[in-house]
């Protein structure tokens, strides 16, 4: 089961999560974030560092040229792109990098094999979080029903996002589909926004083994 820790602001925190065996590591794009990585990493430490993990540059409607930029200046393995990014720019990006297309999942009946079928050429993985009551993606700390996934085809490796706690661990690994990838955390494994606590992140690991 691959593990996502998303919303990593220290150049430390990325080297212990790599030392945990934490197989991709979330860094947010999006300024409006409390999370937003703006001026705390330095690029050149990111893009020279020796890292098992993958880094992931998260993005919401972002310009293609900014995406690009970031993959250059901090040698990012992946890019995730949480709102309306079009087939188009997937499919442009996946020439650089392995992309991860989110989907929000509120709570009424949703078609999941419809609302991922434009992309299912153009990425390499899904990633479905909760809808905010806005319509905007991720950063609910909540959870939406994952029983809508059970019923999809989906045929594409996907993450499950959202409001994942240590207290869920029994839940995931009930839970069963023959895509399902692995999961990502952020706000319930941290001390404050952008800082995660690595005990949590390691209990969390080690909750997967028995």
């Amino acid at each position: 089961m691959n593990i996502k820790v998303c919303g990593i602001t220290q150049l430390k925190q990325l080297q212990q999560l790599d030392g945990l065996g934490i197989d991709f590591a979330g860094l947010i794009f999006v300024k409006d974030s409390p999370r937003y990585v703006g001026d705390k990493l330095n690029k050149s430490e990111i893009k020279n560092a020796d890292f098992d993990l993958k880094t992931v540059g998260v993005f919401r409607n972002p310009e293609m040229i900014d995406v690009l930029d970031a993959i250059d200046e901090y040698g990012l393995n992946v890019v995730q792109l949480h709102g309306e990014e079009t087939p188009e720019m997937c499919e442009d990006l996946s020439e650089e990098v392995e992309v991860i297309k989110a989907f929000s999942i509120g709570d009424g009946n949703v078609d999941i094999d419809e609302l991922v079928a434009d992309y299912d050429a153009v990425c390499d993985y899904y990633l479905f979080d909760t809808a905010t009551k806005d319509g905007k993606s991720g950063g609910t700390g909540k959870q939406f029903d994952w029983k809508i996934l059970s019923k999809a085809k989906i045929e594409k490796p996907f993450f499950l996002s959202g409001g994942i706690s240590i207290d869920d661990i029994e839940k995931i690994k009930k839970f069963k589909h023959p895509d399902f990838l692995g999961v990502d955390v952020n706000s319930k494994l941290e001390k404050e926004p952008g800082v995660k606590d690595m005990g949590l992140v390691l209990q969390f690991k080690q909750g997967f083994k028995h």
